[in-house]
């Protein structure tokens, strides 16, 4: 079945080639790191990112989309040059740009689900709702691991996003049950992005 939805075949591409990135980076975070837990936390949040892709990829063979050469490729020279800054830049960046990447990526699974909602679709609701949580849960983690730094206030004025300041509505404590997921990330602007994409 191909889909026709010009809207959820960019944003599966898109999140495809970036959930690669994202993995790439974490690969040069955890190395950077010293401390043995925050180590092994980030290495595990970067087997999430691969598992995310081939998720992804399921879908897309299933539904005749292709991956972007276009994106696979930008997106992979970003990964590895975050991968390679993450030795130099300090502990505070690395963690503060992870958990800001990983406050917008929460809102790719519910609007992916919303979209296939559209086209009648209903049987991905699970795995696309568990995948938003994850990236949920890690851009809680890395919010914990800078919200004490005295860097924090500057850097969520100038990147709107920090200690009460997330880019998606999801709440862990109060999640709302799989069958209203689609209600998450109603104004989240990958949206109008994808909609840039078709013109």
């Amino acid at each position: 079945m191909k889909l026709d939805h010009p809207a959820l075949v960019k944003l599966l591409q898109r999140a495809y080639s970036g959930e690669k990135a994202a993995a790439f980076a974490y690969i040069g975070h955890a190395r950077s790191l010293r401390d043995p837990a925050a180590k092994a936390a980030v290495r595990q949040i970067e087997e999430d990112e691969w598992q995310h892709r081939q998720n992804l990829r399921g879908l897309m063979e299933r539904y005749e989309v292709p991956v972007s050469r276009w994106l696979e490729v930008k997106l992979h020279v970003i990964g590895r040059l975050i991968s390679a800054s993450c030795h130099v830049i300090g502990r505070f960046m690395p963690f503060f740009f992870a958990g800001k990447l990983e406050s917008g990526n929460v809102c790719e699974y519910f609007v992916m689900l919303r979209h296939f909602h559209a086209l009648g679709i209903h049987e991905h609701d699970a795995m696309l709702y568990e995948m938003g949580m994850k990236e949920k849960e890690h851009e809680v983690y890395f919010l914990e691991q800078v919200r004490t730094s005295r860097l924090l206030p500057l850097f969520q004025r100038l990147f709107s996003w920090g200690a009460g300041s997330s880019l998606n509505d999801v709440d862990l404590e109060k999640k709302a049950p799989v069958q209203d997921g689609a209600g998450y990330c109603r104004n989240y602007k990958a949206q109008s992005r994808a909609a840039q994409d078709q013109r």
